[in-house]
């Protein structure tokens, strides 16, 4: 299985805790995902987060409905959280969720690693179409973020 990975850095202009707050909050995923994918969270509110909590979504990829299921491994308030999908689209998926704080403003990081469905023609559709979703799913969620915290969405 080839691993693949994903990294994308911002700067928001809104202080540590509220940039962190706003991440840590399970249905503000559906606020920064795309309409295209359309992305809802199943968990009923309010979602704990903490280690071991599992978050139920679902999300339509090129027309084709798909469950998902996360489970944090790693929270560490103000700094960090890890999630894991244990069920969903991939072989693997990792995301790690970093946040600084930098000058007025916060840094908040991305890194992912994930491995798609199937080998090789797992990679053939990577190189095809998975990366490059991914690439405009995170663009838009940074777009959203911005717009959201230091916009007219607060």
């Amino acid at each position: 299985m080839a691993v693949h990975r994903l990294e994308r850095r911002q700067f928001v202009a809104r202080p540590l805790h509220e940039v962190f707050a706003f991440f840590a909050e399970a249905r503000n995923l559906e606020r920064i995902t795309p309409e295209w994918l359309s992305f809802s969270v199943l968990t009923p509110d309010p979602v704990q987060m903490a280690v071991g909590t599992l978050i139920d979504y679902r999300l339509r990829l090129h027309g084709i409905p798909l469950g998902w299921t996360s489970q944090i491994e790693v929270w560490e308030p103000d700094r960090q959280f890890v999630d894991r999908a244990i069920r969903g689209p991939f072989s693997l998926w990792h995301h790690r969720h970093r946040f600084a704080a930098s000058g007025e403003g916060t840094i908040v990081s991305d890194e992912v690693h994930y491995a798609p469905p199937m080998g090789a023609l797992g990679e053939i559709a990577d190189r095809v179409i998975v990366a490059r979703d991914l690439d405009r799913i995170f663009a838009h969620r940074q777009r959203a973020v911005v717009q959201i915290l230091e916009g007219a969405g607060r």
